[in-house]
């Protein structure tokens, strides 16, 4: 058998790392098995799908001490591992059975806690999480509890701004109901009205004593007018608010154009009162003219005077 060639020398471990790699991906990963494994977590309960609790919801008086579970599935191949904890107002509230839970692989676990709402708690909705970390990743179940007791809805819309094609305002839940507010705007201009959107939802949940920084976009705002916008924000419980905010739109090159023909005129104006401020002044310097007078006959005057 004759020694292989340069070329064949060359090309010989490029195709040795090749099957290497073909080989290394055909094979089962070991490493796979020790990675993040795929799991979940939510409120306990028997609903897929979208009959599962969105939130874990729990109701009562001050002082009370409410129960629920929080269900985490591993659906990985190697057991898991989690933390849990309590994060935001109502979540500091809360206590779990166990702070740290195996689950084993392909299993389940509902995992009880209790959440003691404080005796000095004020009527109304109050908003938090339960946090579960494992696996390099974490979830967060959003918590609402609400204290018995009378509820105040109120909503506030604040710092409305209008900047170009773009509507700026807050809102600030100043209740203690947990609030979804609904949003209508419109706006006037010096010959009618420009915008005209009706009452709509807003993808916003806002808890009591939450503010919001929201935008509204006006694509086809005027190029040129007075507007006047107004925004009525809503909400269930008898929330109700409204706001304005004027600006004036000037088209940036007309106004460039005005300013550069006011400025050329102007300067013609200034020009022409200069030129004849020169001519009156050159005028004033130049000496006055004498007029010539007839020559006096001298002789006539000698006689005259010889006679007398």
């Amino acid at each position: 058998m004759s020694p292989p060639t340069p070329r064949r020398r060359r090309a010989l471990p490029v195709l040795t790392a090749a099957l290497a790699a073909l080989l290394y991906g055909l094979a089962p990963s070991a490493a796979a098995d020790d990675g993040p494994a795929d799991w979940t977590a939510r409120p306990a309960g028997t609903g897929t799908g979208r009959d599962a609790r969105p939130y874990v919801y729990l109701e009562g008086t001050p002082g009370t001490v409410l129960q629920d579970r929080l269900t985490v599935t591993n659906s990985g191949r190697a057991p898991l591992t989690v933390r849990l904890r309590g994060d935001g107002r109502a979540g500091g509230w809360i206590r779990f059975a166990e702070d740290t839970v195996t689950v084993p692989a392909r299993t389940r676990a509902d995992v009880p806690l209790a959440l003691t709402v404080p005796p000095d708690a004020v009527p109304g909705d109050t908003s938090g999480e339960a946090v579960a970390i494992g696996g390099g990743e974490e979830i967060r179940v959003p918590v609402r509890v609400r204290t018995a007791g009378p509820t105040l809805a109120a909503l506030t819309v604040e710092d409305v701004e209008i900047s170009g094609g773009t509507i700026r305002y807050a809102l600030v839940n100043r209740g203690n109901a947990m609030l979804r507010p609904r949003l209508a705007v419109r706006a006037e201009g010096v010959f009618g009205t420009l915008l005209d959107r009706p009452e709509r939802p807003l993808p916003l949940e806002l808890a009591p004593g939450r503010r919001a920084e929201r935008t509204e976009p006006w694509p086809d705002a005027p190029a040129l007018d007075a507007v006047t916008v107004r925004l009525r924000v809503t909400a269930s419980g008898g929330a109700r608010d409204e706001a304005e905010a004027s600006a004036t739109y000037l088209p940036v090159g007309p106004v460039v154009g005005g300013g550069l023909l006011l400025l050329g005129g102007l300067a013609v104006f200034a020009s022409g009162a200069y030129r004849r401020r020169r001519r009156t002044g050159r005028a004033a310097r130049r000496p006055p003219t004498v007029e010539a007078q007839p020559p006096v006959a001298i002789e006539p005057l000698l006689k005259a005077g010889a006679k007398t």
